[in-house]
């Protein structure tokens, strides 16, 4: 393996700050590949969801449309068919990207749809701004939590379908909880994932959330939906301890991490409209414990 051609994914990985440490423990013979693969999703995803205007705002000069997003989303996704079909110029505007995720999947046989289930719940945040139902929250999650995990087991040599189970509960319920601990940072993009139906079975209106009134009637939503999020983190927890060495207790990390920005939501008694709740470094030691004692 290249590892130069690995360089630049490694520096944009180690530069973006996330819930979850990129490749927190893993060994360094895998670490530039869960890289060459966090930079496909980050990049992606940045494309979609950077740089929106807040809809209680006039619109800033240079904010981007909905089709110049779609464009430029296209162009990645096109880009990335020519490279895994042969087809590209060694100088495509996204070559740092895809130069080294072609040899990650080629070792590893990586399926290509797991990359185009993400590109296309990107694709999704783009046009889609609200949820009738959990059933469309889930869809969702389906495409843009859950192939990580997927590939992150594929990459540590781990195919069997339980694991895929139990992985997809966990990138299923990380992904509900950061929806939960962002309400009000999605809001500014227009973008509500709390299921409408369910907004209305509690009688929270969207003015009321673009207000960022946290009534009682938001923080019974909110219960509602942690809680829920907890029993899908539960269903995953028997992962981590099927997995080896330091793999098992990133993913126990990893575990305890999304449980505590729940525990955190239930401390601030459901309000994530006035408050943003987040892991800090005074979360770090504690959570390993957790992770050492509870995988």
């Amino acid at each position: 393996m290249s590892t130069d051609a690995y360089a630049a994914c490694t520096a944009y990985a180690r530069a973006h700050y996330e819930n979850f440490p990129v490749g927190l423990l893993v060994g360094a013979r895998l670490r530039p590949h869960v890289h060459a693969v966090y930079c496909f999703a980050r990049v992606s995803d940045d494309l979609a969801d950077e740089g929106y205007a807040d809809p209680r705002q006039p619109r800033p000069p240079g904010a981007l449309s909905q089709a110049a997003r779609l464009a430029q989303l296209n162009a990645f996704r096109d880009e990335f068919r020519a490279w895994t079909d042969g087809a590209a110029d060694a100088d495509t505007p996204y070559a740092w990207v895809f130069r080294p995720l072609l040899l990650t999947m080629k070792k590893f046989d990586l399926p290509r749809q797991l990359f185009y289930d993400l590109l296309s719940a990107f694709e999704q945040d783009i046009v889609k701004r609200r949820y009738a139902s959990f059933a469309e929250v889930l869809d969702y999650c389906v495409r843009s939590a859950n192939p990580v995990g997927r590939l992150v087991l594929l990459l540590h040599g781990y195919r069997d379908e339980e694991r895929f189970a139990w992985s997809d509960r966990i990138c299923t319920a990380l992904q509900l909880a950061n929806f939960w601990q962002d309400v009000a940072v999605d809001l500014v993009k227009d973008r509500i994932y709390l299921p409408q139906d369910e907004q209305a079975q509690f009688t929270v209106s969207e003015a009321q959330l673009f207000a960022n009134q946290a009534t009682p009637a938001y923080r019974e939503l909110l219960k509602f939906q942690v809680d829920r999020t907890q029993k899908i983190f539960n269903d995953g927890k028997p992962l981590a301890a099927s997995l080896r060495g330091l793999f098992s207790l990133e993913i126990s990390l990893t575990w305890h991490g999304g449980a505590t920005i729940l525990q955190k939501i239930r401390r601030q008694n459901y309000d994530t409209l006035t408050r943003r709740p987040k892991l800090t470094k005074l979360d770090a030691l504690p959570l390993l414990m957790r992770a050492l004692t509870n995988r």
